[in-house]
């Protein structure tokens, strides 16, 4: 089976797979629908009649379209030509613009996480924030397609974007000059003997990226790598399959990932051994560090290393995104990605809702803002319309993480002044180097 990528400026975070059309799984409409279609015939001529100015069909249409899967859930939504084009930029090219992954909350361009060193991240954009406005006008109300459209554009030409942070009092304006943004989903480098690989999001050949990124920083060291970071901060998901290829490269057996739909045909068991054969890194220690941009995809490593005790999850609660959504083709160039099943961790554990919770939770502290951004931070149970984990979780467990915790009391200028620019990384470079050539962080993994 082939699966297809993360929209990302026109979908929330998600993990997708693209099927076939198939007869005969589609449902007879209930007789007892029919009058409820009439009413909506119905609508659409008194609005062709009567409304004030003539209205294109498309557009009505497109109207009743969105309106259907928007009673769903956060992450069904109606593809477009144009969306099939973002969603082959997004994963396979280049665009000119700033590195913004956006969704519309409520009106509001609200900010998914910014590509790590493109102008957004450079110029301090942060996940959460609330794009206002675009030189000077007003995009609240607007579509998401036109505030993206306003982004993008010639690199080397600029825009002004006015950013409303949640536990900030006023906004502020950022002028940020549009590049190239090339999508380079895995970078690497060596702190000390410590292999710090980054993947930002799971594009194509993601998996064969992080194989080639250890056995460069393998090289580097002379082979003498104390441990690894996988880190997975701000990285929304994306391609089902190359989240598997990643965690298989680190799992020697045992389950990655299953998922279990509406009927018994839409129940998939991944298992380890597929790709590549035993653990490249030979049991060297590792840490994942997650945040709350951690979304799906990255849940799905996470939660697999996690669960097989290859790797200690260090950092903040993730996203908490556990679901599927399949492409299902309606023409050519048109789509209905539609929520279809539920993913689980190897231990059977659900991440809907309540996210992945690291063996050891270690706050951004060199986040100025970390504090009053931590009141209102934003993830999966905050979504309007989202799906219910079926344990039913209690709000005082999915926000635990908003209590400030004693043990990391520096500032995050004290930490500036000792050059500590990433406290979370520090943090598990420093764990990492204290720990014995084998395995010994391999610790049990929470329940």
């Amino acid at each position: 089976m082939k699966f297809a990528p993360l929209l990302r400026v026109t979908a929330l975070v998600t993990a997708v797979a693209l099927i076939p059309v198939a007869t005969s799984g589609l449902a007879a409409v209930d007789a007892k629908t029919g009058p409820e279609f009439g009413k909506l015939l119905a609508v659409y001529e008194r609005i062709k009649s009567n409304y004030v100015e003539p209205v294109e069909d498309d557009k009505l249409l497109k109207g009743a379209i969105d309106g259907m899967l928007a009673t769903l859930d956060p992450h069904s939504a109606f593809l477009d030509a144009r969306d099939f084009e973002n969603l082959r930029t997004q994963t396979e090219g280049s665009y000119g613009g700033l590195g913004l992954s956006v969704t519309l909350d409520d009106g509001a361009v609200k900010v998914i996480a910014p590509t790590k060193g493109s102008p957004a991240d450079l110029a301090g954009v942060k996940a959460g924030d609330f794009i206002t406005h675009l030189d000077g006008k007003l995009i609240y109300g607007g579509s998401l397609d036109e505030a993206v459209d306003q982004m993008r554009g010639v690199p080397g030409t600029s825009i002004k974007l006015s950013v409303f942070r949640p536990g900030r009092d006023e906004p502020f304006d950022v002028t940020i000059t549009r590049k190239i943004i090339e999508l380079k989903p895995v970078e690497w480098e060596l702190q000390g003997n410590v292999a710090v690989i980054s993947v930002s999001s799971f594009s194509a050949d993601v998996g064969a990226s992080v194989k080639k990124a250890w056995a460069e920083a393998k090289a580097k060291a002379v082979g003498n790598v104390s441990g690894l970071v996988l880190d997975l901060r701000g990285n929304p998901g994306g391609l089902l399959d190359e989240a598997i290829a990643l965690s298989d490269l680190f799992l020697e057996r045992g389950t990655i990932v299953s998922q279990r739909g509406r009927y018994a045909r839409d129940t998939e068991v991944y298992p380890a051994e597929i790709d590549t054969k035993g653990d490249i890194a030979k049991g060297t220690p590792m840490i994942v560090l997650i945040d709350e941009g951690s979304a799906s995809a990255s849940e799905i490593v996470a939660g697999a290393l996690q669960d097989q005790h290859r790797a200690v999850v260090m950092g903040q609660r993730s996203f908490g995104k556990g679901s599927v959504q399949t492409l299902i083709p309606l023409t050519k160039d048109t789509a209905v990605k539609l929520t279809t099943a539920r993913y689980y961790t190897p231990s059977g554990r659900s991440v809907q809702e309540g996210g992945i919770d690291p063996d050891i939770t270690v706050p951004q502290i060199s986040d100025p803002d970390l504090r009053k951004r931590q009141a209102r931070s934003y993830r999966e149970s905050d979504l309007r319309g989202h799906l219910i984990n079926e344990i039913k979780l209690e709000d005082k467990d999915l926000e635990k993480d908003k209590v400030d915790d004693p043990r990391f009391k520096m500032t995050a200028e004290e930490l500036k002044a000792k050059n500590i620019k990433d406290f979370q990384l520090h943090y598990a470079v420093q764990a990492l180097g204290r720990t014995a050539p084998r395995g010994t962080l391999a610790v049990k993994a929470k329940r």
